[in-house]
């Protein structure tokens, strides 16, 4: 079953990879994996039911680079 994509800010919802995600957090995907188990970074999802690759979701990747933005200056 196919998703109906989400529009978020006038521009459907995909999936990114790795490198995408990198450049936009500018963290290292060892730093990311140990922010993702207590559940501080978006978990990745796997592109084919059973595969090996897996992507971001855009829009999570998104969300959290806006919370980190904010969050120094709400202190």
């Amino acid at each position: 079953m196919i998703e109906q994509r989400t529009i978020a800010a006038g521009k459907p919802n995909r999936i990114i990879r790795w490198p995408e995600v990198q450049d936009r957090v500018g963290l290292s995907r060892s730093h990311i994996h140990a922010l993702q188990h207590p559940g501080l970074f978006p978990m990745q999802i796997k592109l084919v039911p059973g595969g090996r690759a897996s992507g971001f979701v855009e829009s999570e990747i998104e969300e959290y680079i806006q919370e980190r933005i904010k969050a120094p200056r709400l202190q």
